[in-house]
Order: structure tokens, then sequence, then C-alpha cells
């Protein structure tokens, strides 16, 4: 193997914290990617990896040399698609993953219209909440709705996705409109509760450009989109949720919209790439299809 190819092969390794993770992803044999690090061990001279049972993790030299790794990679592929995008059309499979009701009602039913524009990309789109490790699965990239971890990846804002507060007009009758935030002592709220930490949110409003909130009492908690609204249509209490999801609901009668001067800041959305400056033409030509969706579909 020539050295990029080796180095390609440890930032994997790296990456998946596994020599067989990291071989499934590069679709080598488990021996070649571990023949490879071996290999690189011995070039530069000292080790890379520490190797256990359960877990590969860097050497702090190995820490060191991944991030040189990392820039001389991108400086590769930089340099060899210099020329070769100039008159190139985008093809090949992409993988990204969006969240679920964005991907239902947004994404999938806007499609057709980027696949016309684009015959040569095949798209392989996963529409779930749940965390998704880019390297490991192999993503090429996602999209994400709130405040992000630190995880070490590129992240393209798109834009901010505006919520309302909104309520059934079955649970209105029966406890009053609230008008302002002081009048939620007296109601119910459904309890959302984040699938990944299991924290329940707390009710949100913005007054006078400062962050507000305050625990709701609720009979249920939910930890999933559908759910959330099914319980609020259904009578069982407030909730805070973006506009674009509700407005069929708020169409038919089935909701209405309250407290609409105190609500909750809106949520950032972005996209996220693996660990590099280099992209795909495919991978640039989709995100910049999505950001404009997302403008004029449902952002602010």
């Amino acid at each position: 193997m020539d050295r990029i190819d080796l180095f390609r092969i440890f930032t994997r390794v790296v990456e998946c914290s596994s020599f067989t993770r990291a071989a499934d992803t590069l679709g080598l044999p488990r021996s070649s990617v571990s023949a490879a690090v071996i290999e690189l061990e011995g070039r530069i001279g000292a080790r890379l990896l520490h190797r256990s049972t359960r877990k590969v993790s860097p050497t702090q030299d190995g820490t060191a040399f991944y991030e040189r790794c990392l820039r001389v990679i991108a400086d590769v592929e930089e340099t060899e698609n210099l020329f070769r995008q100039s008159g190139a059309k985008p093809s090949g499979k992409l993988r990204a993953d969006v969240p679920g009701r964005i991907g239902r009602l947004i994404i999938a039913p806007a499609l057709p219209s980027f696949l016309d524009r684009f015959p040569d990309i095949e798209i392989d789109l996963g529409i779930t909440d749940r965390a998704v490790n880019l390297v490991e699965d192999s993503v090429d990239c996602v999209l994400r709705v709130g405040p992000l971890s630190d995880s070490g990846l590129i992240a393209r804002p798109i834009g901010r996705l505006p919520l309302i507060n909104v309520a059934s007009p079955d649970y209105l009758s029966r406890h009053g409109i609230p008008l302002r935030p002081e009048d939620l002592t007296h109601h119910w709220a459904v309890n959302y509760a984040s699938p990944s930490s299991g924290r329940i949110e707390p009710w949100e409003w913005i007054h006078e450009g400062s962050l507000q909130s305050v625990p709701m009492r609720g009979r249920v908690t939910v930890n999933s989109a559908e759910a959330y609204i099914a319980c609020c249509i259904a009578g069982l209490g407030l909730i805070q949720n973006p506009a674009y999801d509700l407005q069929q609901h708020l169409q038919a009668g089935e909701l209405a919209e309250v407290m609409p001067d105190f609500r909750a800041e809106p949520l950032q959305m972005t996209l996220l790439y693996p660990h590099r400056r280099h992209l795909s033409l495919r991978v640039q030509v989709f995100s910049d299809w999505l950001q404009a969706l997302m403008r004029d579909a449902i952002l602010v």
C-alpha cells in the first residue's frame, strides 16, 4: 500500500475505535487493516495505538499523527479534485440521515425534484432521531435540530426552526386559554423527554431578549414527536413544537395557537459532515439543495 492508503486506514481505525468496524467501513479484511497499521508504525518508528480486546485508542504519538494524517489526506483529495470537478457531473450514492418528521413531511416529498436535477445521484436516506456515527455508519451528512455536542464534526448552519405553543380546543374549553406565562401554573403540559438523555424539557419563552423557563406539571411524558402531537390533540395538555409540523392540525381545527407573544427561542438546524475539508460534489450539491429547501419551507 502507498502511504496515503496507510494514512486513510489508520485514521479510520482511530475514528471507529476498532479494527473490525474500520475494516467493515472500508470494505477490507480485518487482517489487512491490522497489517496496514503495523506497517505504518514500522515506517514511522512509533507505537500509534493502544490495543485491547474491547477498544482501540490512539497513543499520545498516535493522536498527534492522526491530526497530521487528516491534513495530508485532505490536501491530497483537494489536489486530486482541483480540476476534476469543473466539468464533472455529481454522481454516485449519497447517504444522509435526517430527523423523522422533517424527513417524511419536507425532504421526502421534495426528493423527486432533486433527483430530476441530478439523475446520476442515488440517495440512501435514513429517517431517524437517533444519534448517528457518521464514520462507523458510513454516512456522508446528517441534519440535526437543536444544540450540538462537541463531536469534532464539520458543522454547516442551515437556519432556525420557529416554535409555537398550541393546545386542542377540547383542552382549552376545559382549562381556559393561557394568555401569559404566569397562567401556566394552572395548566397541564404534555411533557417531552429527550430520547438521548431522558431529560424532560421545561416550558420556555423569550422575554425582553432573555430566555425564561419553567417546569410544567404533566400527566403524560413522551419521547417522540408523533406521540407529543397526538397527546396534545387528545387534550392532554399544552405543547411547544416546530410550527411547520402543526400547520395541517391548525388548519383542520384540531389545535389552536396560544400565547403567540411568548414563544420559545427558534431551534438551530445544522448539517454535519465527517472531519475533513474536502466534500464530494454530490454532497456539496445535496447540502446546497437541502439548505434552500429548508429555508423556503420552514425556517426563519
